[in-house]
């Protein structure tokens, strides 16, 4: 595993908070997850497939796997997360892991999840060597599913909806810089900080990693300034709603960047050699 460097150190003093236990449980984090599920499902090859959830936290899409009867290989930076998963699953796969060097094996598993480390990698060449791992421990052809965050999820989200620069002015300066330089740096010791993709930025980084884009959607879509999103999730109705309106606008090139997060699903075509 690679040596520690600062932007590591700002993830870590993010996740010692302990929020991301149950941040995809409520809100627009439920959302995140019900729409992330859906996305993969559509090309995840049959249980008892064998799956890398590399980067995945404290193990929620590792759990759903799980109970759906996948093999699931975890792998997260934070060694908490680790010990959450095997509390839970004693018997699966699961170790303290740097998405940039994997200790799988090449052409090990049958798809590739990858919901988090992009985002957490400030520099494009360690973007593009966790891509390249992804690339070499999935099999010939596999899916590797690709998660980034919006290049203007920061202010559609945190300045419009939530209103974060009420109590963190210094937050504006920070998003207008983001939006130049596709880095959000945090707003305060702790808080979170993550690269930033437009959704041509993303196709390049994926094609020059060997993967072919196959597809990419807007997660959570407009769907993450509904203020009352439990409730309509709660109600079978209202959940038909907000989900088909979603499919239906997942692929509009102009409505890409709209929401929080923009999910890939690419084919590995590199072959072993490279």
């Amino acid at each position: 595993m690679r040596p520690c460097c600062m932007a590591d150190d700002v993830l870590f003093a993010y996740y010692a908070r302990d929020q991301e236990r149950d941040r995809l449980a409520r809100g627009v984090g439920r959302l995140e997850f019900l729409r992330t599920i859906e996305v993969i499902g559509r090309t995840l090859p049959p249980a008892p497939a064998v799956v890398a959830d590399i980067g995945g936290g404290p193990g929620r899409y590792t759990d759903w796997l799980t109970d759906l009867g996948y093999t699931v290989h975890h792998r997260d930076l934070v060694a908490d997360h680790v010990e959450h998963v095997r509390s839970r699953h004693p018997r699966l796969d699961t170790r303290v892991g740097d998405a940039r060097s994997l200790d799988l094996h090449d052409g090990c598993v049958d798809a590739v999840l990858l919901l988090g480390p992009i985002y957490h990698l400030r520099e494009r060449s360690d973007r593009l060597q966790a891509l390249r791992e992804a690339c070499r421990i999935v099999r010939g052809n596999g899916v590797v599913h690709v998660a980034a965050i919006s290049r203007w999820a920061a202010r559609l989200d945190g300045i419009l909806v939530q209103r974060l620069h009420e109590t963190r002015p210094q937050l504006v300066d920070i998003v207008d810089e983001a939006e130049q330089t596709g880095w959000v740096r945090p707003a305060h010791d702790g808080g979170f900080s993550c690269a930033t993709h437009t959704p041509a930025d993303l196709r390049t980084e994926l094609s020059d990693a060997g993967l072919r884009v196959d597809a990419l959607v807007s997660l959570e879509g407009i769907g993450f300034a509904l203020t009352d999103i439990d409730a309509r999730l709660e109600d079978s109705v209202q959940r038909a709603l907000v989900l088909d309106t979603l499919r239906s606008v997942e692929s509009v090139p102009d409505l890409l960047g709209v929401g929080p997060h923009i999910l890939a699903t690419a084919i590995a075509e590199r072959t072993r050699s490279q």
